[in-house]
């Protein structure tokens, strides 16, 4: 799925013009963007959390030459999914997953 295909799939799903779910997905990555810049942690429960690791200085090699180079350290962005995600992209097609393994912990399921 692209930014558009999910851009679509707001507006269809909230009822509300490509423009407004346009401006609500921006806003959403802008503000996990910005952070993860600040290097803050952003969790959203269902979901995952995001963070940023930190990689050190490192010496690499060029592949064509074979020359070392300085790589410097740098900030990488990760995602950890939460494991309501992970159970819900692990469900097998047309095998029921129980309402209590979906049901948020402090409710009963239904």
């Amino acid at each position: 799925m692209t930014k558009a295909h999910l851009i679509d799939e707001v507006s269809r799903a909230a009822g509300i013009a490509r423009k407004e779910s346009e401006a609500i997905i921006e806003v959403v990555v802008d503000s996990i963007v910005n952070c993860l810049r600040n290097g803050e942690k952003l969790e959203i429960r269902g979901l995952g959390s995001f963070r940023t690791r930190q990689r050190p200085a490192r010496v690499g090699r060029n592949p064509k030459t074979g020359a070392e180079l300085q790589i410097p350290p740098k900030r990488i962005p990760s995602f950890k999914p939460g494991k309501e995600l992970r159970d819900l992209v692990n469900k097998l097609p047309g095998v029921q997953v129980p309402a209590a393994a979906l049901a948020p912990p402090d409710q009963p399921a239904q």
